[in-house]
């Protein structure tokens, strides 16, 4: 069956004693045992949990991999997978990366516990040079956040492979629908579920899926022995969020498209970051590895930090506030939201200017979504700046 039959159907076989549609919410912390040392597959929710499992299983059937892990937030499944490795290993991570993967990722390296290199991911020779004695392995973001790079996850996967080092994508600015990491032989896949896959802004949430049992083993152990995992209430709200992600995700690329096509001629604009535009770089690599572009879109303006706060305060179908994914249309300052806490010469080696603005596109009409940016852009930069 296709993914939209596939997530539609997703949770109906949860029930067993009263056959619900709708999967039920387990929301409980232990489970009676049948006798001694004889339970029906769960002891203590922070082990296991029919509702989280439900979830589990239906990531991992969409991202083609052995098994998955929901966990607590999208950084607590970025904290699970680097509890996978050794006490000194070193990291390759993408250099625009999300902020909170930057801020874990250093502060871990600060306290000894990991060492990182912050590298663009679509220099291959740039990442060879980095590599340690003890790298092992590659933290990549495509369509990177928040100026939406792309990275050919095919030539890197085959790099690392060859140099034996580890594949982790975080995957969360697509969705399994658009781009299946996997595919291209990447071995482990993050999402903040909060995003997309929830599609609601109402659940902080995350997840694992692995390629292998091996991996599988691992994951699960670490989740446990972490408690990192995820809540069944949560949990159900991100089934629910699923079932609508196929529809959603088409609202939200027409629209991100038709926006960012009114951005590009805008005479306010300096540049505009969509990998759906054919001057996008990196256009033809994401139209051959992802089944879409998203619903994300970032541009600079004329008028330095003055015209970003204009802008900002103006808009009134686009909601001035951190996170993505959701069914509402927000606006964001890279500089001092999602990425405030990187260090500013990071932000600046990463082309995070002062004059970013970045956009999740959401499912409201097309129409009031453009004419909400054209108000707001209407502007003389020189007045702005004055």
């Amino acid at each position: 069956m296709q993914p939209q039959t596939r997530l539609t159907l997703a949770g109906q076989q949860t029930d067993s004693s009263y056959n619900s549609i709708v999967p039920p919410i387990y929301q409980c912390a232990t489970f009676r045992f049948e006798d001694v040392g004889l339970t029906k597959g769960y002891d203590y929710s922070r082990s296991g949990n029919p509702t989280r499992r439900a979830l589990e299983e239906v990531l991992a059937d969409l991202e083609g991999g052995a098994d998955a892990v929901a966990t607590t937030s999208g950084m607590a499944a970025v904290s699970t997978v680097l509890a996978l490795f050794d006490h000194g290993i070193h990291v390759i991570c993408a250099h625009d990366c999300y902020g909170g993967t930057e801020r874990l990722l250093s502060l871990l390296a600060r306290q000894g516990k990991l060492e990182v290199s912050f590298v663009d991911l679509r220099d291959l020779q740039a990442v060879e040079a980095a590599i340690r004695p003890n790298t092992r392995l590659i933290w990549v973001e495509t369509p990177s956040n928040p100026l939406l790079r792309i990275v050919d996850l095919d030539a890197l996967c085959r790099f690392a492979k060859a140099h034996d080092l580890l594949v982790v994508v975080d995957n969360t600015f697509l969705s399994p629908l658009q781009q299946r990491p996997m595919d291209f032989g990447a071995d482990i896949v993050v999402y903040s579920t909060t995003k997309y896959l929830n599609g609601h802004s109402d659940v902080i949430g995350g997840a694992v899926i692995v390629r292998t049992g091996e991996l599988n083993e691992q994951l699960q152990f670490v989740a446990n022995a972490h408690g990192t995992i995820a809540g069944p209430f949560d949990c159900w709200l991100v089934l629910r969020g699923l079932k609508t992600l196929p529809v959603r995700i088409r609202q939200h690329e027409h629209n991100a498209m038709a926006v960012a096509r009114f951005l590009a001629q805008h005479p306010n604009v300096e540049r505009v970051f969509y990998p759906g535009l054919p001057s996008h770089e990196g256009h033809e690599i994401a139209a051959r590895q992802q089944k879409g572009f998203g619903g994300m879109v970032s541009f600079t303006v004329k008028g330095g930090l003055e015209a970003v706060h204009h802008i900002l305060r103006s808009t009134r179908v686009f909601t001035l506030a951190e996170s993505l994914g959701g069914v509402e249309s927000l606006i964001e300052h890279p500089a001092t939201m999602s990425h405030a806490s990187m260090r500013p010469e990071q932000r600046e080696a990463a082309g995070i200017t002062d004059n970013l603005i970045r956009l999740s596109v959401g499912i409201e009409a097309t129409d009031d979504l453009i004419a909400d940016l054209e108000q707001a852009l209407a502007y003389e930069p020189a007045t702005v700046a004055a």
